[in-house]
């Protein structure tokens, strides 16, 4: 396959996707159905999960293999637009 390269981005790479959300011991596991969407070949071991400092949020990183702009786009507004989703980055 021929890469690829919007710009900045150059496809297809590895790509990693953070969202934040309040704690809740489901939060992995709704941004991991979220993200599988988009990108059924996401490996459980690429996933990270961080809790804040104070215990109020959890950060879940996961490394993707991105294809396209395109891709990332409908991953960032699927996260986005759930309510239990603060930030996607």
């Amino acid at each position: 396959m021929k890469a690829a390269s919007t710009g900045l981005i150059e496809f297809p790479c590895a790509f990693p996707i953070k969202s934040i959300g309040r704690m809740d011991e489901h939060f992995e596991e709704l941004v991991i159905e979220i993200v599988r969407r988009h990108a059924p070949d996401l490996c459980e071991s690429q996933v990270k999960v961080r809790p804040s400092r104070g215990g109020k949020w959890v950060a879940v990183t996961l490394v993707i293999q991105a294809e396209s702009q395109e891709q990332l786009d409908a991953i960032y507004r699927d996260l986005s637009g759930h309510e239990r989703v603060a930030w996607a980055l």
